[in-house]
């Protein structure tokens, strides 16, 4: 959650959803400086995370992030900082100490976590949008999720988080 605007509000009603998947791999350069693909997917490490409007502290907080896993996507890197879009579309500069590497998502609607990847598989759970998920292994269509004690199958157009490069 973010403490500026209603951006996650309007998500949440479907308004404004961005897309689930990072651009195509065609897109995807090498940072120079972390060496890393850009764009490519990380979360906040912390429960509470600056986003700013420029590559440093003397920049103001445009948001205050609290929600530690919430995925984000890196659009491009300067030094120590990564410049990302968050679930809702909003675009600003954090420290790369205030990010991880983790494979997590974000549901971007509800959706019915499977057992197994055959849609007459077993329904685990219902996931309404905004639950954050762990996020495991993808296939074209569905990725392999878990949250709290729950472990099944997503569709993968119902994730933020999931990069078009991730298998």
């Amino acid at each position: 959650m973010k403490r500026a605007g209603f951006a996650l509000a309007l998500l949440a009603a479907g308004f404004g959803a961005p897309q689930a998947s990072a651009e195509t791999e065609a897109d995807v350069t090498i940072s120079r400086f972390s060496g890393k693909p850009v764009p490519r997917f990380e979360a906040l490490r912390h429960e509470t995370v600056n986003g700013r409007k420029g590559p440093d502290e003397d920049y103001a907080v445009q948001w205050e992030y609290k929600r530690k896993g919430l995925p984000v996507l890196i659009l491009k890197e300067s030094g120590d900082w990564r410049y990302v879009r968050d679930p809702a579309g909003d675009q600003v500069w954090i420290k790369k100490t205030q990010l991880t590497g983790a494979k997590d998502a974000q549901a971007l609607e509800a959706f019915v976590m499977k057992a197994g990847r055959a849609s007459d598989s077993a329904d685990v759970a219902t996931i309404s949008a905004g639950v954050l998920l762990s996020l495991g292994d993808c296939d074209a269509t569905l990725c392999r999720v878990s949250a709290d004690n729950y472990r099944g199958w997503a569709p993968r157009s119902a994730l933020w988080g999931v990069s078009d490069t991730k298998g």
